[in-house]
């Protein structure tokens, strides 16, 4: 029987790799919600110059918070703003940080994004003195095992609560959108549909008369939504958006207690409406100091 110091440190390292774990594909989760993997197709330009890749993350200009800290847990990649978009830019562009990068995402990417990482793993392995790395197949781990949904939510989830004066109705709903098709025109139906299924929802396509269609999935039922606070609630989200699935778990509350119907609860429910989403002017960011540590 081992040791209780030998105990200790089996389990301090476990719970090391399942910290890394949970960042990895957070991270993972944030690059394909609102990534970029960039690759070139030549290695030189029209200038003689050597082409490079690059991977970067977008963050709305009210998550700078957020972004300072993920570019800091990163240790790499310069932050700027987007010029003309309300956007901040991770870049990450020298070798040792691109293959670095390369060892977070592989073996938990969800999406088509996946085949942008296996594209710039080629370049990697084509480069002289570098070891070569072997491309990981898609995570088809349930969602409940890592963060990866929590990222992905962090990009482009929305928390949605409606209130309908006329007859007191309230509405408390998630949805994440997608586009249809991505710039390597393959389809991201099969990642929303898991989350849809993963949600008790479905997959809806959207703007079909337009030429940039989308899918979106939307809960529509109690159980759906109570599945993605547990989630949320094991596997959080530190952009501004955690402040929103507060906001949103607290008019949850009333559903779960069948109150929400009732017209004393309205006024309560409009009042933390009033502040969620787009409409917040105060921002909290205590939270941040419970984001993962990367032990290397």
């Amino acid at each position: 029987m081992g040791s209780s110091e030998t105990i200790r440190r089996n389990f301090s390292v476990k719970n090391l790799f399942m910290k890394n774990i949970e960042f990895k594909s957070y991270l993972t989760g944030l690059i394909e919600g609102d990534g970029t993997i960039i690759v070139p197709d030549k290695i030189y330009s029209k200038n003689n110059k050597k082409n490079y890749p690059s991977v970067q993350i977008i963050f709305h200009l009210k998550d700078l918070p957020l972004a300072l800290t993920v570019q800091k847990t990163l240790n790499c990649g310069s932050l700027n703003r987007i010029k003309g978009v309300n956007a901040y830019n991770i870049s990450i562009n020298s070798r040792e940080d691109i293959i670095s990068i390369v060892s977070f995402l592989n073996g938990y990417m969800r999406s088509p994004k996946i085949y942008d990482l296996w594209k710039l793993i080629d370049w990697i392995n084509s480069q002289e003195n570098t070891e070569k790395i072997y491309k990981c197949e898609k995570d088809q781990s349930s969602l409940l095992s890592n963060a990866w949904l929590s990222g992905f939510i962090e990009a482009d989830g929305h928390f949605r609560v409606r209130a309908y004066l006329s007859n007191f109705k309230i509405e408390c709903k998630f949805e994440l959108v997608q586009p249809a098709i991505d710039h390597n025109k393959n389809s991201n139906y099969c990642v929303l549909e898991k989350i849809g299924t993963f949600l008790n929802s479905s997959v809806k396509m959207t703007r079909q008369t337009k030429p940039k269609k989308e899918y979106r999935v939307r809960t529509t039922n109690l159980k759906g939504n109570i599945i993605l606070e547990k989630y949320l609630n094991e596997y959080p989200l530190f952009g501004s958006k955690n402040r929103d699935f507060q906001d949103w778990s607290n008019v949850l509350y009333f559903f779960k207690r069948k109150v929400h119907k009732k017209k004393i609860f309205y006024d309560r429910i409009v009042a933390i409406k009033s502040g969620m989403n787009t409409s917040r002017k105060n921002f909290q960011w205590n939270h941040l100091n419970n984001f993962y540590i990367l032990e290397k």
